[in-house]
């Protein structure tokens, strides 16, 4: 299946205007591009590890949505309708807002692309000894003492490439023992959770706020052989959802989160009700510029911090109840 994809260059000022006139003419797949900056407030129950350099603001903006490639002529006649209402829409919000250059550019995309495309840029690669293979490539001879990982994180967060992310992973294997049990906040594809069990852990339960997770889950635990029974995982926020607190339970040796610092802050004093005694809690994703906030909320919630392990502009820092 083939989609047109059109993009029309506006402002900040208007984006919510042609927003909204889009969707006054049945369109409600949009995608906005702006460099207006989410404030920590704002990010509401976001959960990822990436902060993305947005760059000067220039208050230009970039709406964009798809119209499917029509098969019949007629159908096309009405995609030809539909821009004209588009471009009727952009002149009426220019009488009373800036809308910047108001061009449309026109492009067409296939379905598989959305999903596909980025496996370009995802080749095999080595943590220590823990090898991670996506599922289109070949696996080398294997070192002796590697551990293979097959990953593909589909629409769910976490390839294991990000610094954030190995310094999760390299937290893990330093303080897990055979037989601990282990919660994984905001778990994204499930790797740390497999890195986990293939080290020696008896059980991992997963929680993520997005349901793109599930099938990614269900697939790299398909591909790594890992009984389901000793992976379970939900949807739901720990802090707030009674639903996903009780599944999850608590006596855990370690919690871990791969999370951006102002969410870590949010979460860590939920942390001691689901560690015990003595357990880990390993925390990833921070600026080093944003560790404070870590810092305070683990010494506010009775956490004693043992380590931080900088690598590049990240850190992580890992701290015992």
């Amino acid at each position: 299946m083939e989609w047109t994809k059109y993009t029309i260059n506006t402002t900040e000022e208007a984006e919510d205007l042609v927003c909204a006139m889009l969707n006054d003419l049945g369109i409600t797949g949009i995608e906005i591009e702006d460099k207006v900056p989410v404030l920590p407030e704002e990010n509401g129950g976001y959960f990822g590890d990436v902060v993305p350099d947005l760059g000067y603001n220039d208050h230009t903006a970039r709406v964009s949505f798809y119209v499917e490639v029509p098969d019949e002529k007629d159908e096309s006649e009405d995609e030809d309708e539909l821009l004209q209402k588009v471009i009727r829409g952009l002149l009426e919000i220019g009488q009373s807002t800036d809308v910047g250059e108001g061009s449309i550019e026109i492009g067409t995309t296939a379905e598989e692309d959305w999903i596909n495309n980025w496996k370009q840029y995802f080749h095999q690669f080595t943590i220590d000894n823990i090898r991670i293979v996506p599922s289109w490539e070949e696996i080398p001879p294997q070192e002796s003492d590697e551990l293979i990982l097959h990953i593909d994180p589909g629409m769910a967060f976490g390839t294991g490439k990000h610094e954030s992310t190995q310094l999760a992973i390299r937290g893990i294997r330093k303080y897990l023992r055979p037989g601990m049990r282990m919660l994984d906040i905001g778990t994204g594809s499930g790797i740390l959770g497999i890195i986990a069990l293939k080290s020696g852990a008896e059980y991992v339960f997963g929680t993520d706020l997005d349901t793109n997770v599930l099938p990614a889950i269900a697939e790299n635990l398909e591909k790594n052989q890992i009984d389901p029974s000793t992976f379970e995982y939900g949807i739901g926020d720990i802090t707030a959802d009674e639903e996903i607190r009780e599944k999850a339970g608590d006596g855990y040796d370690i919690v871990v989160a791969n999370i951006i610092a102002e969410i870590l802050a949010g979460i860590t004093p939920e942390v001691p009700n689901r560690l015990k005694k003595g357990g880990y809690y390993i925390t990833s994703g921070i600026l080093k510029t944003h560790a404070q906030v870590v810092r305070d909320a683990m010494e506010a919630s009775g956490l004693t911090i043992i380590e931080e392990v900088p690598m590049g502009e990240w850190e992580s820092i890992i701290a015992r109840s």
